[in-house]
């Protein structure tokens, strides 16, 4: 552990890396998600069809898969040449993310009373201003737990993108573990913790976010 000690400022950095994903990944994945979750309930219904052919798609399909079109084949048909490989990071986690956001969305869509966006529409309201004004602030309050789930998957599923050479907390464990065979355990121990912390500190935000929701009803 002494090598893993006297370097703790490559796992410092290694970790940034690994928040720096997840947090470009999950706005990411909100805004593409929440959009999703729009078109799957909206009047349209080319619309409707495309987001669910994508959601179904997408949440069966590996992000593994998803990773080697984004760094690899898009490349090879000229797309997303010369792209920093944290934004092909965030490109792909985003991606594979943004269905099952928008499927915790649009259960929460489903929980805001339907007499609420019919009265909205009676008063002249349009399908974008009664999702915005109307249904989704209430969806969000409601998605809030699922949401929370998915961020955290979505935190742990970063470590894939370590295959792929971005030197996030996964890839520099693995980087240590080969250079220090006889303290795999403690290595493993000490990044484990690490993403433990990361993972309670979005469960708290979420139950803070949520116990303000309540407070302010």
């Amino acid at each position: 552990m002494e090598d893993v000690f006297s370097h703790f400022d490559l796992v410092l950095k290694a970790f940034w890396l690994t928040v720096q994903l997840a947090f470009l990944s999950g706005v990411a994945a909100l805004v593409l998600g929440t959009a999703l979750a729009a078109m799957r309930v909206g009047p349209i219904a080319v619309l409707r069809w495309v987001a669910a052919t994508y959601v179904t798609l997408v949440r069966n399909t590996p992000l593994l898969l998803m990773c080697v079109f984004i760094f690899f084949a898009a490349p090879n048909v000229g797309l997303l040449n010369g792209t920093p490989y944290l934004l092909k990071g965030t490109i792909a986690v985003s991606l594979y993310t943004a269905p099952f956001v928008a499927e915790s969305l649009r259960s929460g869509v489903n929980a805001v009373p339907l007499g609420q966006a019919e009265a909205a529409r009676a008063i002249g309201m349009t399908f974008g201003q009664n999702m915005r004004h109307v249904v989704l602030p209430q969806a969000f309050r409601a998605s809030v737990p699922p949401l929370a789930s998915t961020l955290i998957a979505m935190t742990k599923n970063t470590s894939v993108v370590a295959v792929f050479g971005l030197l996030e907390a996964t890839a520099r464990m693995r980087y240590f573990v080969n250079r220090n065979a006889d303290d795999t355990m403690l290595i493993f121990v000490l990044f484990a913790i690490g993403y433990i912390v990361l993972v309670e500190l979005i469960s708290l935000g979420a139950v803070g976010l949520e116990r303000r929701w309540k407070a302010a009803r």
